[in-house]
C-alpha cells in the first residue's frame, strides 16, 4: 500500500472517531467536490458508511411546499349578564300596543271607630249614655237623641259608678236595696253589684247607681229593655 493511501485512511479513521464523539449531532461528511483521483482512492471511499442526518436539497422543478399557518380561533368571553333591578309593585303599569294601563293597588283604610253622637261621649250602638264628669245622661236611638241631656247623680268615692259598656240585665218598677234598705223605684239594672238607673235624690251621691228625678226615671224604665246597650263614660 502506498503512503498516500495510508495517510488518507488515517485521516478517515480520525474523522470517524470525531463524528462518533459528537454523538450523532447531525454532522454530515460532504463528499469532495472534484472528481476522484486516479490513484485508486475511490474504492476505499465507496466502502465507507455515510454518517449524519443532513440531506442535500432535491434539485429539479418541484416547487417548495408552503405550509399555511394554522387558523387561530379566538373565543369570546361569555357575555356578562346585567344585574336585574328590583321590581316595584306599586303602581303596576301594563303596556299594550297603543294602550297603557296603570293599576294602583287599593289603599288600606283603617277601621274607623263608630262616630259618636253629637254632644254625647257615646256611640250610636248605645241606647243609654252617661257622662260622669258632667253628671248628665241621654237616651239614644242610633244617631238620634231621644231624651237628654238630663241631670243625674252618680256614686261617690266609696262606691263609684263603674265605667264601660254594659247591657240591661233586668228591670223592677218597685225595688228596695237589700244592702242599704233604700227604695229604688223604676230600677233598670245594667252592671254587676246591683248598679241601676233609678229614681233618687240629686243632692247626695249614690252607692254606685245612677239616680234620676222621677220623670226621667220613668222614661228610662219605659224606654230601656233587657239586652239594650248602656255606655258609661
Amino acid at each position: 500500500m502506498s503512503a498516500p493511501v495510508r495517510t488518507r485512511r488515517a485521516l478517515t479513521a480520525a474523522a470517524l472517531v470525531a463524528v462518533a464523539a459528537l454523538g450523532g449531532a447531525g454532522v454530515a461528511l460532504a463528499a469532495p467536490a472534484g472528481p476522484p483521483p486516479a490513484s485508486g482512492i475511490d474504492p476505499v471511499r465507496a466502502g465507507l458508511p455515510l454518517f449524519g442526518t443532513a440531506q442535500r436539497p432535491a434539485t429539479g422543478d418541484t416547487a417548495p411546499t408552503t405550509v399555511a399557518p394554522r387558523a387561530t380561533t379566538t373565543s369570546r368571553p361569555p357575555a356578562t349578564s346585567r344585574a336585574t333591578s328590583p321590581q316595584t309593585t306599586t303602581p303596576r303599569t301594563t303596556t299594550t300596543p297603543g294602550t297603557t294601563t296603570t293599576t294602583v293597588p287599593p289603599a288600606t283604610t283603617p277601621t274607623a271607630r263608630p262616630e259618636g253622637i253629637a254632644t254625647t261621649p257615646c256611640t250610636a250602638t248605645a241606647r243609654a249614655c252617661v257622662d260622669l264628669a258632667s253628671r248628665t245622661a241621654w237616651l239614644l236611638d242610633g244617631d238620634r237623641i231621644v231624651r237628654g241631656p238630663v241631670a243625674m247623680q252618680h256614686g261617690g268615692s266609696e262606691y263609684p259608678t263603674p265605667t264601660g259598656t254594659f247591657t240591661v240585665q233586668w228591670k223592677a218598677e218597685q225595688y228596695t236595696s237589700r244592702e242599704f234598705g233604700t227604695p229604688m223605684p223604676y230600677s233598670v239594672f245594667f252592671a254587676p253589684g246591683g248598679v241601676a238607673f233609678h229614681e233618687g235624690r240629686q243632692d247626695t251621691p249614690s252607692a254606685g247607681c245612677v239616680k234620676l228625678v222621677l220623670d226621667d226615671a220613668k222614661a228610662w224604665y219605659s224606654y230601656l229593655q233587657v239586652g239594650d246597650e248602656v255606655q258609661v263614660h
